[in-house]
């Protein structure tokens, strides 16, 4: 059974491309790192194409990169997860300083694991759109 979870749609002030630009290459993240707690760098790794990193009761997880649509969307696929899901990020104009942002997970999920894992991919979706929206861009 297909579950979808999305975060809340959020403005960016920055042009669509710039948000692109900067999101599709994922060795621009570097800077965020001394933003982050030390223990959730634990396992943090990226390159231009993937990010790995270790979440709690899940382990090691990277995406890998598997489309770019400029300037409106980048999927990910989960190549080590415990359990195979999608992730996209997408974009749409509001202006041209000025964009939204929405992620989406998609995965394949039996009810049991449904909601085991519900309430915290909701959460984490979200603590992603967070600094998503709040990097410099």
């Amino acid at each position: 059974m297909t579950s979808t979870f999305e975060s809340t749609v959020r403005q960016i002030n920055a042009p669509q491309y710039r948000v692109f630009d900067t999101l599709s290459n994922l060795e621009n993240l570097e800077h965020l790192k001394h933003h982050l707690p030390a223990e959730q760098l634990a396992g943090l790794s990226f390159d231009r194409d993937s990010i790995g990193i270790n979440v709690p009761m899940a382990g090691d997880i990277r995406l890998r990169i598997i489309e770019r649509v400029p300037p409106k969307t980048i999927k990910f696929e989960a190549e080590r997860s415990p359990m195979p899901f999608n992730f996209w990020i997408q974009l749409v104009p509001m202006s041209e300083v000025s964009c939204k942002m929405r992620l989406v997970i998609k995965a394949e999920l039996n009810p049991f694991i449904k909601g085991m894992v519900k309430k915290p991919l909701e959460a984490g979706i979200e603590k992603i759109a967070d600094a998503l929206q709040n990097m410099p861009y």
